[in-house]
């Protein structure tokens, strides 16, 4: 079966290695998020609209518009170029098992797609669960540590072999 092995001039990037890519991102879009979301509850205050929806409304906001911009840059980044600049500090990178159209837009709407809806009370706990069963699911899937963003697409991330 294609794809159950790593290729002879790839080495699969460690668990470690893609996590810290993330935490590295994570980190950056952590720092968006909370300046949206001090934006939006100052506007929201100031046009009386504070309490609506219990007064989640700015954290909804916030959590919708700095989710989209880190799923807007996770496909953009690996469309271009197979790399965030959290994989480039990492020294790893994504690549395709096939060219195939649209696999890093397939790849970011499962991961970190999700994270659009962390604002959403309930729901959230449900798109919490699914990010990390996608953290889960590349612990356990040997040799190529691939999650089902990575299946979906029919990506791999790499170490760099420079």
């Amino acid at each position: 079966m294609a794809g159950t092995a790593p290729r002879a001039d790839t080495r699969p990037a460690e668990w470690w290695e893609r996590l810290g890519a993330r935490l590295i991102e994570g980190l950056v879009f952590g720092v968006i998020y909370y300046i949206l979301f001090i934006t939006l509850w100052g506007v929201f205050r100031t046009v009386g609209v504070l309490e609506a929806f219990g007064g989640r409304l700015p954290g909804m906001g916030a959590w919708l518009a700095a989710g989209a911009a880190y799923t807007g840059y996770d496909w953009w980044a690996h469309s271009r170029g197979g790399r965030t600049f959290g994989k480039t500090i990492m020294r790893i990178h994504l690549v395709p098992d096939e060219p195939a159209p649209g696999a890093a837009l397939k790849r970011a709407l499962v991961y970190p797609g999700p994270l659009m809806l962390v604002g959403i009370p309930v729901v959230n706990l449900l798109a919490g669960m699914l990010l990390f069963g996608v953290g889960l699911l590349i612990l356990i899937d040997k040799p190529l540590e691939r999650g089902p963003h990575d299946r979906l697409a029919g990506t791999r991330v790499v170490k760099d072999l420079r």
